[in-house]
């Protein structure tokens, strides 16, 4: 049996989408919808796809089964709840809106029209991350005392300036930490659990005409009593490109994650996984994607729509489910609010 998508927005980010769908054995990309003409029909003539520019049209005739999302972040809401409504299953990529209340509404109509609804977090699929989850969730740790993130990219002013949506809260939903640092945002959270408070700061350092942040900084405290350091900026000139990181440490172990792979794996109790994590170790600085947002691997996307599949057909909720990609946009929102106010403020 062949599953058959179709991708709404045919931008930068869709050409990995169809890239991870053309290797994949039991998935068939069949449409694509763009709202200008002319790119729906240059991505459907390069997939050899058919190609609308209507929203309508597209949901009265593509024949997919299920649409992959890849429109502007706060874009997403009105598409995917459309597909909803039409019987189609949502991929949706990150965030899924902007608001915790826009990403509400979508899990609303998904769940009145019973189609499966999931996030692109693909960075869940590392198995660098996935070895480290094990390790959280086996409790080696101890009792963890800080749990702390960073991402220190940069994009050019001409990133900003591509396109009109970029750098707005309408359509982008924020910046350096919605944008880019989002994915990091969401391995913490896996790993550390959920935030009960935040205090944080946000500037714009090194780019001119958008609305939004270029540079974040947030005290987290964790409802494990842990606390944290969220760090994220586009601020932040390397030649390389500078690793997305994260850090857990406890009174038991503690472990440094770059881009998926390890520059500390330490534990007071040695364990099988010890060996993996070996292999794992890496210390160099460039980063998947922190000077060029294109200049990641295509595979874990694959394994989102093959996990995302498999949901669908075993009648379960995918591991990057609603509730999970929820969580991310709610700590960014208290971010913002935190930085606008002045305030510590409780989730």
């Amino acid at each position: 049996m062949v599953f058959k998508y179709g991708i709404i927005g045919c931008g930068a980010i869709a050409e990995k989408h169809a890239e991870a769908l053309a290797g994949m054995p039991g998935a068939d990309l069949v449409g694509v919808l763009d709202r200008s003409h002319d790119r729906a029909v240059a991505f459907g003539e390069k997939w050899s796809v058919d190609s609308w520019s209507s929203l309508d049209a597209f949901l009265i005739d593509c024949p997919c089964e299920a649409v992959i999302i890849c429109t502007p972040s706060g874009s997403h809401m009105d598409p995917a709840i459309a597909a909803a409504e039409s019987g189609r299953h949502v991929i949706c990529e990150k965030p899924i809106e902007v608001t915790t209340e826009r990403v509400d509404k979508i899990i609303e109509a998904c769940t009145e029209a019973g189609v499966t609804l999931a996030g692109v977090f693909q960075r869940r699929f590392l198995p660098g991350f996935i070895l480290l989850q094990a390790a959280a969730k086996r409790g080696r740790f101890g009792k963890i005392a800080l749990a702390s993130a960073s991402v220190k990219w940069w994009r050019d002013q001409e990133y900003y300036d591509s396109g009109a949506w970029r750098g707005t809260w309408a359509l982008d939903g924020g910046g350096a930490l919605m944008n880019q640092a989002i994915h990091t945002v969401d391995q913490l959270l896996a790993l550390a659990g959920p935030v009960k408070a935040v205090s944080a700061a946000t500037g714009l350092l090194a780019h001119e005409n958008i609305e939004v942040e270029d540079t974040a900084v947030a005290m987290l405290e964790f409802e494990s009593g842990a606390f944290g350091v969220l760090e994220a900026s586009t601020a932040c000139w390397s030649e390389k490109g500078r690793p997305q990181e994260v850090q857990i440490s406890g009174s038991d172990g503690s472990v440094i994650m770059r881009d998926g792979k390890f520059t500390e794996w330490s534990f007071r109790e040695s364990s099988p996984a010890d060996t993996l994590a070996e292999e794992l170790m890496d210390f160099g600085e460039s980063g998947a994607g922190a000077n060029d947002p294109m200049a990641i691997s295509v595979v874990p996307f694959r394994q989102c729509h093959e996990e995302f599949m498999s949901a669908i057909n075993e009648g379960r909720l995918p591991l990057m489910n609603a509730a999970e990609c929820r969580r991310p946009i709610e700590l960014i929102q208290a971010v913002y609010e935190s930085a606008r106010t002045g305030q510590r403020i409780e989730l």
